[in-house]
């Protein structure tokens, strides 16, 4: 039986939540280069003219070869922990995501498995996706996204995510995070006025509701 987040169309403007995990829950990251090559990779499939690191394309080649148009794929959010990611993005062109997953994920387990000697899958099967329909479910969405590492450390620390580019300590020029905060007042919380109620900041760490009580059946699973 396919999974339920398991989609095969994908429309244009269409926001989705497209995550995966190791297979048999292994670990997909075992070391800060796996990390970096992994957002290495969505990069330069994000800004196509940007060529890939050197070092980075001795195990993809000619994986990252393939690239993408510009904008076919828009990057809200994203957060990769040791052993999944998430991703939030809009689909600008037809077949956008699952050229973008499909380069992406395929030059990562060739790097993966030629530096760790390995052969065989490495992720769980093909890539998840959920359509984001509502405006309350794209924000609960991304604040569920930013919040996975609370238990790491600080999360306006935690470099592996977009929280930092949210939050004006980082500017990712692939990372889109104005359809977002574009809702509320301020980035930041500010200690001298009420706006500390109206951020984005607020929002993730202080909304009396868990992101998964709102979002039900759209994370991972």
């Amino acid at each position: 039986m396919p999974h339920r987040h398991t989609i095969r169309t994908y429309i244009i403007n269409g926001h989705y939540h497209v995550y995966n995990r190791g297979v048999e829950k292994r670990l997909l990251y075992l070391d800060q280069y796996d990390y970096r090559t992994f957002i290495d990779l969505l990069s330069s499939y994000l800004t196509p003219k940007q060529p890939l690191a050197k070092d980075i394309t001795i195990h993809t080649t000619p994986y990252w070869r393939s690239k993408l148009e510009a904008d076919e794929v828009v990057l809200l959010c994203f957060c990769l922990m040791p052993n999944h990611f998430h991703l939030l993005l809009k689909q600008n062109s037809p077949n956008g995501i699952t050229k973008f997953m499909r380069r992406v994920s395929n030059a990562y387990v060739r790097y993966f498995n030629k530096k760790y000697q390995r052969v065989g899958a490495l992720f769980q099967g093909k890539f998840k996706a959920a359509l984001i329909e509502t405006d309350p479910y794209l924000l609960h969405l991304s604040r569920y996204i930013h919040l996975n590492p609370v238990e790491v450390g600080p999360l306006n620390g935690y470099i592996y995510s977009s929280y930092p580019d949210y939050l004006g300590f980082r500017n990712t020029p692939w990372v889109k995070t104005q359809p977002i905060l574009s809702y509320f007042k301020t980035a930041r919380k500010s200690q001298a006025n009420f706006s500390d109620l109206l951020s984005y900041e607020s929002f993730v760490r202080a909304y009396p509701e868990r992101p998964q009580d709102v979002l039900e059946n759209l994370i991972l699973d």
